[in-house]
């Protein structure tokens, strides 16, 4: 499956589908800070990591690949898990990048400037990902 950037499938994204993303998102978020305020900003910070986002993200890339199919007179629904597969991917090297992003600011922090800091954090984190999605088709890869 090729991957690629569609600008227009925002126009086919109907309104409460951003509304299912959004409460869950904000849902995982007021749940990690009630974990923060009774158990610490540690375990906190553990749960804020989770992808809130994912979960409905995934089940609606499945849905719009399931529907182009239908549009199309194609029965088939495995292009549709294909795709909710690799966007799951995608999010799985994408935390790797987060670690680092969080590794980064952590050694950083005490020493350095916030806006640097939090930008060298970012460069790591795009950086990481970028060069993990790439390395993916190298031979012996997972």
């Amino acid at each position: 499956m090729r991957v690629s950037l569609h600008l227009l499938a925002l126009r086919q994204t109907k309104w409460y589908e951003y509304a299912v993303r959004f409460l869950f998102g904000g849902t995982i978020t007021v749940l990690a800070g009630l974990i923060a305020k009774q158990y610490g900003p540690t375990l906190g910070g553990l749960f804020l990591a989770f992808p809130a986002i994912f979960p409905a993200g995934a089940t609606l890339v499945e849905k719009h690949e399931r529907e182009r199919k239908r549009k199309a007179g194609i029965r088939q629904t495995k292009r549709g898990r294909q795709a909710a597969a690799l966007d799951a991917y995608g999010a799985a090297l994408g935390s790797v990048g987060l670690l680092c992003f969080g590794l980064v600011v952590w050694q950083l922090i005490p020493a350095h400037n916030l806006v640097l800091v939090l930008a060298t954090g970012t460069m790591a984190w795009t950086i990481v990902s970028i060069l993990l999605w790439r390395v993916r088709k190298s031979p012996g890869w997972f």
